[in-house]
């Protein structure tokens, strides 16, 4: 009879990340089947291929395909953590290009020296804010650094999904007269990243927002007819103000905002004032802005109201001209000021 290799299973609860997990042999694949293969279970992860075969594309339909990279740290947090984060990061990236997600590849670069119990937390995380979200995580990759050149992990995923050709969303639609809607409050993921971090105690705990938003963009693409939702945006680093720099400079119009009508809660604006923080430039994670024609403005904000993840949704401002690009608000007191991009950075590593 001839005696079967026995593997001895890793030891979640006590066991650590080495450098053998990411040689390529028998630890890598122990470590890919023992937690990421049961986390992630789809039918094309199944194929067992350095990539995935996935199904042709619909008929009067288009691809859309986005990347990002997640290096948050700490790396659970409030609300969320950096697995759920680099799943709906993505999402939401693809989806604000008026697609539906589908699949999902991730790549891992993870410490020497993490504690596997993290590693399957942060992982199982992920996979269930995939199932979640109808999205299969299909192909990836694992490699391990040296201790001390990682910082725990880095999560960066590359999302595809499809379109309908009836919309067609880009940050270059944005007319004079469009009105600008925003789904809800900002900065609550920022500031609940940075009051982790540095341990910090407010009086009502601040959550990020982190979600997957595609739902949302579904409803208002099925709300409006064909032209009249002409951007989507979800502002994340550099926050709202950057955000609507920059679609100013893509559609080379003006924005001019109410300070008055956009949503921020009490506790992350007494955080903000505390912190001397401007709330406007703060990453968001699960908020988008919507540019629509004028005559259904109306519609479309209805329609995020309508929706869980837009119920403090708001009208925050016009398109207007302007040779400059400029984005302008009216303070609460009925002064004017610019509001420009970010200059610096002043909360690193919170995405």
């Amino acid at each position: 009879m001839v005696k079967k290799n026995y593997i001895r299973p890793l030891d979640l609860n006590n066991g650590r990340v080495d450098m053998n997990h990411g040689a390529g042999g028998r630890a890598s694949k122990q470590l890919i089947d023992e937690i990421f293969a049961k986390a992630f279970d789809n039918e094309y992860l199944r194929q067992g291929d350095d990539g995935a075969r996935l199904p042709a594309l619909p008929a009067g339909s288009e691809w859309v395909m986005s990347t990002d990279g997640h290096v948050v740290q700490p790396l659970f947090f409030p609300g969320s953590d950096i697995g759920k984060l680099a799943v709906h990061g993505t999402i939401n990236d693809v989806a604000m290009m008026g697609a539906t997600p589908l699949y999902l590849t991730c790549s891992f670069i993870i410490e020497e020296g993490l504690a596997l119990s993290t590693l399957k937390t942060i992982v199982e995380s992920m996979g269930q804010a995939a199932r979640d979200a109808g999205v299969s995580i299909v192909s990836g990759d694992t490699k391990v650094v040296e201790q001390g050149k990682g910082d725990g992990v880095f999560i960066s995923t590359t999302g595809v999904g499809i379109a309908s050709t009836k919309h067609t969303i880009s940050g270059t639609n944005a007319r004079i007269g469009d009105v600008v809607l925003l789904s809800g409050s900002i900065a609550d993921h920022g500031v609940a990243v940075l009051a982790q971090r540095e341990s910090l105690q407010f009086d009502s705990q601040i959550e990020s927002d982190s979600a997957a938003l595609h739902t949302l963009t579904a409803a208002l693409l099925d709300a409006l007819p064909a032209g009249t939702l002409k951007t989507l945006r979800d502002p994340t680093r550099g926050g709202l103000a950057t955000t609507l720099n920059e679609i100013a400079v893509q559609s080379q119009v003006g924005i001019e905002l109410m300070e008055s009508s956009i949503p921020l809660k009490p506790q992350t604006e007494a955080a903000c004032e505390l912190l001397g923080l401007d709330p406007l430039y703060i990453a968001n994670e699960g908020k988008l802005i919507a540019i629509v024609s004028p005559e259904y403005a109306q519609t479309a904000l209805s329609t995020l109201r309508a929706h869980p993840l837009g119920e403090m949704a708001s009208i925050i401002g016009t398109v207007v001209a302007d040779e400059h690009c400029f984005v302008q608000m009216q303070t609460r007191l009925g002064g004017r000021r610019v509001v420009d991009w970010l200059t610096g950075e002043p909360l690193p590593r919170i995405c």
